[in-house]
């Protein structure tokens, strides 16, 4: 049996115990091109051992590196086997992916089952492999035996074909996932962070005047309190950069600018008050 060397990942390795992971067993694989992407699927997820068993084309094969995108340290540790049996000997436990009913009484998991499983399993100091089969048949009963359960992708049951790099990360998505801590939600913003409640402020009370100034309310005079208690609301819910708030104040300036000077909305109406009791008067409102 061939001795796995640990790949050297160097800056591709992931922190802490995601290093760990199951063995992954390529059996009988058939094109480099799938072993690659096979590769490339294990190291998005921190796993790291590859093995194969009696692969097509041989190995080292070319072809596979083109596939890998830089996930070449699992390539270079690979492991070739001439029977299953010989690639999971020195596992404790063994799963193998299956899309098909066979004739044998095993249980059956779902990938998070089996996700949870193998971390509680490395947990106590167990090797964990498992097993995936042929691009076109998948694995044989003689492979499946060798599992102690099979592992199921709950998908279209009209179309459930999974080519082999995704299933691979599929499986592999669903370890990482069982220990990861990444929030469900965060927000990225930019340089400077979240704006301050004065610069809020400054924001609400620049377009407020900017629409006194551009007769916005002149119509809608009744409704300006609810209009600007609305408004406020708006730049409270939403949150704004410190950058995005002078982003806008630079905006309603460009505007304002190139917007021609009118008296606030009282003077206008003096004005129109007076046109009104004499009508030869020009409206300086214009």
């Amino acid at each position: 049996m061939a001795v796995t060397p640990r790949p050297k990942l160097g800056k591709l390795a992931p922190p802490g115990p995601l290093r760990r992971g199951p063995v992954i067993v390529l059996v009988e694989p058939q094109l480099g091109e799938n072993i690659g992407a096979a590769a490339r699927a294990m190291l998005n997820c921190g796993i790291t051992e590859l093995r194969l068993v009696n692969p097509r084309d041989g190995w080292p094969n070319p072809a596979a590196y083109v596939l890998a995108s830089k996930a070449d340290p699992v390539l270079d540790a690979v492991s070739v086997f001439s029977s299953t049996a010989e690639a999971v000997a020195d596992l404790h436990r063994v799963y193998a992916t299956t899309a098909r009913h066979r004739d044998l009484m095993k249980e059956v998991v779902t990938p998070r089952e089996v996700a949870r499983r193998i971390r509680a399993e490395e947990a106590e100091g167990y090797r964990v492999g498992i097993l995936f089969g042929r691009e076109r048949t998948g694995l044989d009963n003689e492979d499946v035996a060798l599992a102690h359960a099979a592992i199921n992708v709950p998908l279209n049951p009209g179309f459930s074909s999974l080519n082999l790099a995704q299933a691979v990360l599929l499986i592999g998505y669903e370890w990482f996932q069982a220990a990861d801590d990444t929030p469900p939600s965060r927000m990225d913003t930019v340089r400077g962070g979240f704006a301050s409640q004065e610069e809020l402020q400054g924001l609400f009370e620049h377009l407020r005047d900017e629409l006194d100034q551009s007769g916005f309310f002149h119509n809608v005079e009744p409704k300006r309190t609810a209009i600007l208690r609305n408004l406020r609301n708006v730049l409270q819910r939403v949150p704004l950069a410190s950058q995005e708030v002078r982003t806008f104040r630079g905006m309603l300036k460009s505007i304002a600018q190139g917007r021609p000077l009118r008296p606030p909305l009282s003077k206008r109406r003096q004005a129109e008050t007076k046109r009104n009791d004499d009508p030869g008067s020009t409206d300086p409102a214009g």
